[in-house]
């Protein structure tokens, strides 16, 4: 008898979870059960709950209700939460062979409902004699009584509300996580019901394993009633996932030969070789690309401060430089990558969306976007400058504090995002010009542009040496290609094997991406602790940068040092090193000096200036406009109205600033609405 069994289960392996159930009764009713210790008291009864799992769980249930307890209490409403079910199955392999067995998913949550009172038994009164009827609402929809249980009239008869049973209810939908997915393959969802104490306990977003029993219901069509069948999981029981990369399981194979990669003396040789090893060159950027993999590590602190640990990188570059391959590379090398192009691109789509559909039964829902499916991913953004600049501004938030807030439709939420960025930009004019500063080429806000951590410029320029690399490596990886479709479609051909391997040798990753995937799982779970000397050798270059901007422009600011500090985090985690030493913060120096050369500079002073990143003008810029103010200001006051444009020019050649700068400068005041022309010739400053 499955009622005894179940009691004597409780005795023996929960009966202090059982009590402190009985303690907490009302607030808490549920009593959660691993599917493992079913298994050790008696494998019959757990081999029945996989096939029969309604009528086992109401056995429990009722075993629960009539358990001898020491406190006076009656267990009526409660329930058995079983988790840990031995078989977690894809979205995309249930079959009819399911149906009403008990399965476990694992997904992202897409869709979710708000939480609202659902009828279990609803009493009628029929309003000829007043007497009461109560009906069991088992089916989706309502059923009203077919006759009045006093009188035996067929009604009319209304609902009593005082005497009816409700339940929280709400509806799920679950997402296969994008680690699941294969080759662009369309990611699958199903629909689940959650009820009583397990309703409004996840949002959008969170990554969730979710035990029940399959369900089908029958398809309507205008033409009547269809063969097919739609699926929908009545849920048991839900976890959410709070682990770094549940869903890639590493083999005891698997982490011997991670292990045996962390110690080649060259590992970052190896990982630079790993990624797109079809596109020649680009160590630097390939460099930063790995250690945006492997991540630093998001700290909380005592007051509630969080400092993000994931790094965010920046490609702006001419046409044709491979920035797309790269990113797609990437999207799919991470564990948890989405790749998506600026111009098909939303803000609804990148953080969230409220939604208005049959799901909700006519209800606003939020449905999850990119950056939240993401998230401890990466998320790939292409021709990021082409998004339109409201949908842009969504990614402010995403960036620096890794949540995203929405406040749609009544909706008003906080999700988390907590992934790293990897966008591509082209200039604004086609080709980069390392001569302007970089926010001025690209059609992106510099308070945007600044929470980029590195940003690398590539740029096509003719080099003899360099080109003729280039294009033997390209035409190498086409030879490649096609001796190797040659050997698989042309079998008369007579083409080897071993001539398919030599091939390949150029274009084949130093490491396998399924192996270098679950390298960087692996790594994500060690926590490594800066030493003195690397704390030092930051600490140093910082000041020592800082120390530039005594008399001159800003160089750097403690957002870069954040920065530092993230990517000699990731360099020790690449290591699989639980202590990140000095070498790790050379490393992160060397590639932050790099990109500062390239785009942090002010080209006519040669210092470091952040403010090129950060404002879009530079502090000679700065100085130059506020010297050409005083200037006009001045003449102003001597004419006793607008100042000749000629003396302007004149008064500025004499305090050192070149006529062409004068001119520049003056027509981007006049643009900005700071000065204007009152008549030709002539400037006047614009009350401030």
């Amino acid at each position: 008898m499955p009622v005894s069994k179940w009691e004597e289960f409780f005795k023996k392996y929960y009966k202090q979870q059982t009590l402190h159930l009985a303690n907490s009764y009302p607030d808490k009713r549920s009593l959660v059960v691993e599917f493992p210790d079913i298994e050790k008291y008696d494998v019959d009864l757990a081999d029945s709950f996989l096939e029969r799992p309604h009528d086992v769980l109401q056995a429990a249930e009722e075993a629960l209700k009539i358990i001898d307890l020491p406190i006076d209490v009656s267990l009526d409403r409660v329930h058995v939460r079983v988790i840990k079910a031995p078989e977690r199955i894809y979205i995309r392999d249930l079959r009819s062979d399911n149906i009403l067995k008990l399965v476990a998913i694992e997904g992202i949550v897409r869709k979710a409902t708000s939480v609202r009172p659902k009828i279990t038994e609803a009493v009628f009164q029929c309003v000829l004699c007043d007497g009461t009827t109560p009906v069991l609402q088992i089916e989706s929809k309502f059923t009203e009584p077919y006759e009045c249980n006093d009188c035996k009239r067929k009604g009319p008869f209304k609902l009593v509300f005082s005497e009816s049973s409700f339940i929280d209810a709400q509806k799920l939908q679950i997402q296969e996580s994008p680690e699941e997915l294969r080759g662009g393959e369309q990611p699958q969802t199903i629909d689940v019901n959650v009820e009583d104490d397990l309703a409004g306990q996840v949002v959008p977003g969170d990554r969730v394993v979710v035990t029940g029993i399959l369900h089908s219901y029958q398809r309507t069509t205008p033409a009547g009633k269809s063969t097919f069948f739609d699926v929908y999981l009545e849920c048991i029981s839900i976890e959410i996932q709070e682990q770094e990369f549940e869903a890639l399981e590493i083999s005891r194979e698997d982490e011997k030969a991670i292990l045996e990669l962390s110690e080649s003396q060259n590992i970052y040789e190896i990982m630079v070789n790993s990624i797109a090893p079809s596109i020649f060159g680009y160590a630097d950027i390939k460099e930063a690309m790995a250690l945006q993999l492997f991540s630093g590590i998001q700290k909380s602190l005592p007051d509630g401060t969080k400092i993000r640990g994931d790094i965010h990188l920046l490609l702006v570059g001419d046409p044709g430089t491979a920035k797309s391959q790269l990113l797609r590379y990437v999207a799919q090398l991470a564990p948890r990558g989405i790749y998506t192009s600026g111009k098909g691109t939303s803000a609804a789509g990148l953080t969230a969306a409220a939604v208005k559909d049959e799901f909700g039964e006519g209800r606003w829902t939020l449905e999850a976007g990119a950056l939240v499916l993401a998230d401890k991913g990466i998320v790939a953004v292409d021709e990021i400058d082409k998004m339109r600049s409201e949908d842009r501004s969504a990614l402010h938030e995403a960036m620096e504090q890794q949540t995203i807030s929405i406040a749609k439709a009544g909706v008003v939420a906080s999700l988390r995002s907590r992934c790293a960025l990897l966008g591509a930009a082209n200039p604004k004019y086609g080709r980069f010009d390392k001569y302007e500063p970089i926010a001025n080429q690209i059609n992106m806000p510099p308070a945007l542009l600044s929470r980029f951590d590195l940003i690398f410029p590539i740029m096509d320029e003719p080099n003899v040496e360099l080109d003729a690399k280039i294009a033997d490596h390209i035409l190498t990886a086409h030879y490649a290609g096609e001796i190797s479709a040659h050997f698989k479609y042309f079998t008369s051909g007579k083409v080897t094997k071993e001539e398919v391997e030599s091939a390949m040798k150029t274009v084949r990753p130093a490491t396998e991406p399924e192996l270098l995937r679950k390298y960087i799982a692996y790594a994500k779970r060690i926590y490594p602790i800066m030493i003195d000397g690397a704390r030092k050798r930051l600490r140093d270059f910082y000041l020592g940068t800082r120390k530039q901007g005594d008399d001159g422009p800003v160089p750097v600011t403690a957002r870069s040092l954040e920065a530092l500090v993230r990517l000699a985090e990731a360099s020790a985690r690449m290591r699989l090193s639980d202590k990140i030493l000095e070498e790790d913060a050379d490393r992160a120096i060397r590639i932050t000096e790099y990109c500062l050369r390239q785009v942090g500079i002010d080209r006519e002073t040669g210092l470091f200036d952040v403010d090129v990143i950060a404002v879009g003008i530079t502090k000679s810029q700065r100085d130059k406009i506020k010297l050409l103010k005083d200037i006009v200001r001045e003449l102003e006051r001597e004419h006793g109205g607008a100042s000749p444009k000629e003396e302007v020019y004149d008064k500025a050649e004499e305090k050192g600033i070149e006529r062409s700068k004068s001119e520049e400068l003056l027509a981007k005041l006049k643009q900005q609405g700071d000065v204007y022309e009152p008549k030709l010739g002539f400037i006047k400053i614009a009350r401030e």
